[in-house]
């Protein structure tokens, strides 16, 4: 009999974030749908009330670190929705902090684990939603004179590429850790977002509250 830990309705969700968890505990190698079932508190054919197979599920995963990461970014372009600089530097603190408090689940959302993206439309949808709403803080910041003039939206990519770059340096190891001890991460994170600004702020903007 199934042991129900969830409400009713509830059960696609508990086990999305019951994978998430097998994520960080074992790796993508560690994942399936029996143990996901099995943390979940559920039978072991329940899952499949919601996922194909386990592609599915990690397709799930995926798109629930794209929403998160949107809800949030949205949060802080209408909390800061008159300082498009602020929007710019706590969007690429937030993206630092996912990645910190949830390394396994950033790695998956932006990893090639899932092999047919265009079978998952929600996939396909929340990755543009999350792109779409960096663009417009990026066109605010263009506009604002912050940002270099240039397409907006390759300046978007382009931005979203390094701060990515510079996070994803941050979770891979202990030992890249180490070597980028060069001054404290959100001073470099600072530095790295000054590379596409027109002046240099790196000294008014830090240290920031987060």
């Amino acid at each position: 009999m199934e042991n129900k830990k969830y409400h009713h309705g509830d059960l696609k969700n508990t086990l999305i974030q019951a994978g998430i968890e097998i994520l960080a505990e074992e790796g993508v190698g560690g994942l399936s749908l029996r143990k996901v079932a099995q943390k979940a508190g559920v039978s072991h054919n329940a899952p499949y009330f919601h996922f194909a197979d386990k592609q599915a599920l990690i397709a799930a995963i995926s798109t629930e670190g794209y929403r998160t990461l949107y809800e949030q970014l949205v949060l802080i372009r209408v909390t800061h929705q008159a300082d498009a600089q602020r929007q710019l530097v706590e969007a690429a603190f937030m993206y630092l902090r996912f990645a910190q408090n949830k390394p396994a689940h950033f790695k998956v959302t932006f990893s090639n684990a899932v092999e047919r993206e265009e079978a998952y439309p929600d996939l396909v949808a929340a990755a543009d939603n999350l792109l779409g709403e960096l663009i417009k803080i990026v066109d605010a910041c263009q506009k604002a004179g912050i940002l270099h003039p240039a397409p907006v939206g390759a300046m978007a990519v382009s931005v979203w590429s390094a701060v990515h770059g510079f996070t994803s340096l941050f979770i891979d190891g202990q030992s890249m850790h180490e070597r980028l001890k060069v001054a404290p991460v959100d001073q470099l994170l600072i530095f790295t977002l000054n590379q596409f600004t027109v002046a240099d702020w790196s000294e008014e903007h830090f240290p920031l509250p987060v």
